[in-house]
């Protein structure tokens, strides 16, 4: 049995998703088992998803996935480098994940593997600080860096895919996990733009249903099934309208001290986010009156979203302590016998048996239970925002 992991969002899972996970299952065998780890009502981008964790896990399975474990909190909201950190090694963790598998731009393993321990040198680190002299984001600053170096590496993190592909790479030495790499070009629109065809980008999709817009042309039938029934139950899509005074309502509450405690709150961020959040009368106002040429937008948004949610710097430095099973199909059910033999960390089955969680787990998987209590407010149906909703939800058995 060959087990091959994928690093996920599926916001919202779209054709070009399960062309990933066929082109997958081609490249190891029919009986290979597709585990991902996907990021739960919140995502990498500092935005709540477009349809709830439970929801697009199972659109996942229905759509080749056999397993799909969420992404705790922390991890899900945190940089590039965090984010890759916490899905590789939640795999990692299970023990029994032979490949990680993922989409990019070049298609190129060696290129992005040379690219990935070129960043891990130490010896980089006088020249990036020399870069962020300039007043310029982090990302650019190492770029810049590299570039002096190696041209060719550099040049592969100008896309977003790459850039991801590389971070999982680095996860990957760090953890100095034996998993194989493969990787496939990505196909169909780029990563934020518009395409044509039947693959288009997940950020296109999320505009099309924020206009209402039908993308049933552009998700596997299956998936499109399950988002018809959450439409039809009131529980979404989910659009940064629905949330919005949501958070400028927590935002408004908290003390000075929160600010500063909150990740990548440094060099007096925290102070221009708290001023623009007690002033501005939105979200994206917020966000423009708080950035700077420093800060991509990107690190604001999320920034402002871990304020809402409780999350603080240091919450995301080590590895997931737990993995909860969203879905599972009868392989994934089999592949979860010898995953259990081996995991490193609980797996969790039921959400109950988190309360049997150490202390410091437990409270990992309150903050995600609290954060979907805020997610579900969206809904349109009242009975669909009643509380505690994480702790009564199992997985989808398929």
């Amino acid at each position: 049995m060959v087990i091959a992991g994928i690093v996920a969002e599926y916001n919202p899972f779209h054709n070009g998703h399960e062309w990933h996970i066929r082109r997958t299952r081609e490249a190891l065998g029919e009986d290979a088992v597709i585990v991902c780890c996907m990021s739960g009502d919140f995502v990498q981008r500092g935005e709540a998803a477009a349809y709830s964790k439970f929801a697009r896990a199972e659109a996942a399975a229905r759509c080749g996935a056999d397993l799909v474990f969420e992404l705790p909190l922390p991890w899900a909201l945190s940089s590039a480098e965090g984010f890759a950190r916490g899905t590789v090694g939640l795999l990692a963790q299970l023990g029994a994940v032979d490949v990680l598998s993922f989409g990019s731009e070049c298609g190129d393993a060696d290129a992005l593997s040379a690219a990935a321990e070129a960043l891990l040198d130490p010896s980089l680190g006088p020249e990036i600080r020399e870069a962020l002299a300039d007043g310029v984001p982090f990302a650019a600053a190492r770029q810049s860096a590299l570039a002096l170096r190696s041209p060719e590496s550099a040049a592969l993190l100008s896309t977003p895919n790459n850039i991801l592909a590389v971070e999982y790479i680095k996860a990957l030495y760090d953890l100095r996990s034996d998993m194989r790499i493969i990787t496939f070009r990505r196909e169909g629109a780029e990563h934020d733009g518009a395409g044509s065809g039947s693959i288009r980008s997940a950020s296109e999709l999320r505009t099309h249903l924020a206009a209402g817009r039908d993308i049933a042309p552009f998700i596997p039938a299956a998936a499109a099934e399950v988002f018809a029934r959450e439409h039809a139950l009131g529980r979404g899509p989910v659009s940064g309208r629905d949330i919005e005074p949501l958070l400028l309502s927590r935002l408004r509450m908290l003390p000075d001290e929160a600010f500063e405690a909150l990740p990548d709150a440094s060099e007096g961020l925290a102070n221009r986010l708290m001023r623009a959040a007690r002033e501005e009368p939105g979200w994206d106002g917020v966000l423009s009156a708080a950035k700077t040429k420093r800060y991509a937008l990107s690190r604001l948004r999320r920034m402002c979203m871990c304020a809402c949610l409780g999350i603080r710097k240091g919450m995301a430095d080590g590895l997931p302590p737990y993995a909860r099973i969203l879905a599972a199909t009868a392989r994934g059910r089999e592949a979860l016998r010898l995953i259990a033999g081996r995991t490193r960390i609980p797996i969790i089955t039921k959400p109950a048996v988190a309360r049997e969680l150490p202390r410091e787990a437990l409270a990992v998987f309150e903050l995600g239970a609290s954060a979907r209590d805020l997610y579900v407010l969206t809904a349109s149906a009242r009975e669909e925002r009643r509380g505690g909703s994480d702790w009564r939800t199992g997985p989808a058995v398929l």
